[in-house]
């Protein structure tokens, strides 16, 4: 089903859509061309409402895949975005902004990561706080896009040991054949969610490229209980030489992919972005939040859609 339903004013899309609940409200943070659209709800499954760009800096352009959290009474808001004169996205890179309030204003404090640095997801987990995000490689075998996971030393610093979570490995995840030369087929993981249940972790994450048929959602699976998640040895589920995805394209939307999960009331939820099939494939971006629910069970995850 659909997440937000636009009101007057509000944007078409809620591109990388993340959701967050405090203070007995909900809030959904999304991609935008200008700024880190917002929406709030009193309720995770209607009511919402759009309550404009909660970021915006001054001379940059394409906000992308805002998370939050919160420490202490204040807010972290974290994101890439680059400069307005360029066009390469190469030049994306990972910064975090600050509030008193999750719905803004948040102000820019830092670049993290250096460019190209993408798709931010920080988390809580023992003592310590850590950051998945997505970086290239353009030496490795399958070429491209993927996942690391590195310890923030404080709320504004990155550790600079990141490790490999989940790495292309399918010929379904290539975003684009001989993208920067010829024979060297671009991979993309990327859009990391990771959320715990128990002694199990998960890893969601998105596959090749919204704008093709193959974009997926898919997930790795760690058991222990460690802690610190540079430890853990994630793998990709049902195995790394299978492509089954979490959520991909159906008979009713197309453009499935990078999620964030909620749990209410001991029931989990998947939030994506992705296109009707009968959307009108001109607008410059159509994709719009939906969710259902996540079946967690062990190793196996399951949307129900």
């Amino acid at each position: 089903m659909k997440l937000i339903f636009p009101e007057e004013g509000a944007p078409v899309s809620q591109g990388d859509p993340y959701i967050f609940q405090t203070k007995g409200k909900y809030y959904l943070y999304a991609t935008g061309a200008n700024g880190v659209e917002t929406y709030r709800s009193d309720s995770l499954l209607s009511g919402w409402k759009y309550l404009g760009r909660t970021l915006s800096e001054t001379g940059m352009k394409e906000y992308w895949a805002p998370c939050i959290i919160e420490r202490d009474g204040t807010y972290y808001l974290y994101y890439s975005s680059m400069p307005k004169e360029e066009e390469d996205v190469h030049r994306q890179a990972i910064k975090v902004a600050v509030s008193d309030s999750p719905e803004g204003p948040f102000v820019y404090k830092k670049t993290i990561l250096p460019a190209f640095s993408i798709d931010p997801h920080v988390v809580k987990s023992g003592k310590d706080y850590y950051i998945f995000y997505s970086v290239n490689d353009a030496e490795a075998e399958r070429a491209g896009t993927y996942i690391v996971v590195d310890r923030l030393t404080d709320m504004f610093t990155v550790e600079g040991n990141p490790i490999a979570v989940v790495v292309p490995t399918l010929d379904e995840e290539i975003f684009m054949y001989d993208r920067f030369r010829k024979g060297q087929n671009w991979h993309t993981i990327e859009g990391a969610f990771y959320f715990r249940k128990g002694n199990d972790h998960y890893v969601t994450y998105s596959g090749n490229c919204y704008q093709n048929e193959k974009y997926f959602l898919g997930y790795a699976h760690a058991y222990g209980e460690e802690d610190d998640l540079r430890k853990l040895k994630f793998e990709k589920q049902p195995s790394e030489d299978v492509y089954a995805p979490l959520i991909c394209r159906n008979g009713e939307e197309e453009g499935t992919g990078h999620n964030s999960v909620i749990e209410e009331d001991g029931k989990f939820y998947v939030v994506y972005h992705a296109r009707d099939l009968s959307a009108d494939k001109s607008a410059p971006d159509c994709r719009t939040a939906r969710i259902c629910p996540l079946d967690v069970n062990g190793k196996i995850l399951k949307a129900e859609r």
